[in-house]
């Protein structure tokens, strides 16, 4: 019995993964920034809490997503918190889906995936062959674990046990609890007790403290996870775990009106009972409790301790687990890293052309983080192309390691463009009007060319991309132009040797950025023409 449970329970939680990684692929460039969606109303946050733990199937993979998006300061505690109650929601969807009574159809599903899977290479029928053999083996691995539970309705020992549960609710709530814990998801218990149903030996009374126990121990996850996070996403951990406690003591004494609705919406049925029950009591513990986020945010506070002065991470690992959304904050992080490089152009090329060393400092410090965060990115990128990210998907994330250079490569000019200034500043070196108006034209020119570059990296936008062409042209034909006029200032004696050789180093390394942005911008050309 005990071996046919561990199989059942083993094809439940393999089919379940597989279930959410193709809905989590069929739902693609849409779930890719969905994160972004989160504001401070609460009531957003959970929607979408709710909607990514559909997709994913597992709300410990939300939860743990979530306290990496909080320990990269993405998300602050107000907004995890919505999060996490929406992932509790969505996580009672498993629930429903393992009450239907479609055994007939089982192996049909298998057989359609299968066949979908082995003989089809487009990538929808193949998120569809996952969603489909992913349901079926769940479902599979569901009929196996009652057939191995069948036994237990003879079972003395078995009654005695449930008739225990069903009068000491702390017993049904520990013993809820340690099953989570051990298998680490309240979806597999909840299947668990749905299978149990097939041997007519436990009621509802019995499994309403298993819930609740569930629900408690499916935050050992997150807190495991947080272990070597920093405090605000620890605090994250503990809301979780604070929510799931409260809405247990909460709603314990509430059983019998809660056993008494869900009988009523599913007479026949004790598997709909528990999927109704573990629905109800998740949504309305998020009512109950939502409008006291602010306490549970005062009591992790307390509880974890004031936030200490250590600087966030950027690309937490904890995002690879949901690769889709992990590749959508790649793509955020560089037009980031993109912008920075962009506002340190300007800082170098003001400070030449206004002769002013105010900002020498800050673009020195901005320069070691391009180098810094370029490292960071790139060796996230290594980890997120050994993921099951789709192929198509992933030729954008290939691409993104040649514009993470490019913009590297802007960020050397803009120091080149500093030590330039440096050199101006010390020898008093004087830039005729003519030239200073010249340097401010081609300088706007490259900068709209960076714009240009960003915005359609950022929107994936081809249209944009293309339109880089005459910018950057216009950028040559400035360089040549205004290296001729300043030849012919330096033989009229205008102007000193000097100023012709800082004047000519500074529109090179100018048409120099021209370039990158442009190669960034064709990055995004030719990834269109691929799709």
């Amino acid at each position: 019995m005990i071996i046919g449970l561990l199989g059942g329970l083993g094809l439940f939680l393999y089919g379940m993964k597989m279930m959410g990684d193709g809905l989590e692929n069929a739902a693609g460039s849409k779930l890719k920034f969905i994160l972004n969606k989160v504001t401070a109303n609460p009531i957003s946050s959970v929607l979408i809490g709710t909607v990514v733990t559909i997709l994913m199937q597992s709300s410990s993979a939300t939860t743990v997503m979530v306290i990496g998006f909080v320990n990269s300061g993405l998300l602050n505690l107000v907004q995890a918190t919505g999060l996490i109650m929406g992932a509790n929601i969505g996580t009672t969807t498993t629930a429903f889906l393992v009450s239907m009574n479609i055994d007939a159809i089982v192996p049909i599903l298998i057989f359609l995936g299968s066949f979908l899977y082995l003989f089809t290479r487009a990538k929808r029928r193949r998120d569809l062959a996952s969603i489909l053999l992913g349901f079926g083996i769940l479902m599979l691995g569901m009929e196996l674990m009652s057939e191995a539970m069948y036994p237990l309705r003879d079972s003395q020992v078995f009654k005695d046990l449930i008739l225990t549960v069903g009068t000491q609710w702390y017993l049904g709530i520990l013993l809820g609890l340690g099953i989570t814990m051990l298998v680490q998801s309240s979806s597999a218990t909840t299947g668990l007790l749905v299978a149990l149903t097939s041997t007519g030996g436990i009621s509802i009374q019995a499994a309403f403290p298993l819930i609740l126990g569930a629900n408690i121990g499916t935050c050992i996850t997150a807190l495991l996870s947080s272990i070597t996070a920093n405090k605000m996403a620890k605090k994250a951990a503990v809301i979780h775990l604070l929510f799931n406690i409260m809405g247990a003591v909460l709603f314990l004494p509430l059983g019998k009106y809660l056993i008494n609705v869900v009988t009523y919406l599913a007479p026949e049925s004790i598997k709909l009972q528990i999927s109704f029950i573990h629905l109800i009591f998740n949504v309305s513990n998020t009512l109950a409790l939502l409008p006291f986020a602010g306490l549970l945010i005062l009591i992790a506070n307390k509880v974890v301790g004031e936030e200490e002065d250590k600087a966030q991470e950027i690309l937490d690992r904890r995002l690879l687990q949901t690769p889709s959304i992990a590749e959508g904050q790649v793509i955020l992080e560089t037009v980031k890293l993109a912008e920075l490089a962009k506002e340190n152009l300007k800082l170098a090329t003001d400070a030449f052309i206004y002769n002013d060393q105010k900002d020498h400092d800050l673009v020195y410090k901005n320069e070691a983080r391009i180098n810094e965060v370029t490292e960071i990115i790139t060796n996230f990128l290594v980890e997120l192309s050994g993921s099951d990210i789709d192929i198509n998907e992933f030729a954008r994330v290939g691409d993104t390691y040649h514009v993470l250079n490019d913009i590297e490569r802007i960020g050397d000019h803009a120091e080149n463009i500093m030590e330039l200034a440096e050199e101006r500043s010390r020898k008093n070196v004087e830039i005729t009007p003519e030239g200073v108006e010249e340097l401010k034209n081609i300088y706007n020119y490259t900068n709209l060319a960076m714009d240009i570059a960003i915005e359609s990296y950022k929107n994936n936008d081809k249209q944009k991309a293309v339109s880089i062409e005459q910018t950057e042209k216009r950028i040559d034909e400035l360089q040549k132009e205004y290296r001729d006029a300043h030849i012919r200032r330096l033989n009229a004696g205008r102007c000193s040797a000097l100023a012709g050789i800082l004047f000519l180093d500074l529109i090179s390394n100018l048409e120099r950025v021209g370039d990158h942005a442009k190669n960034i911008a064709d990055t995004i050309a030719e990834i269109k023409e691929r799709d």
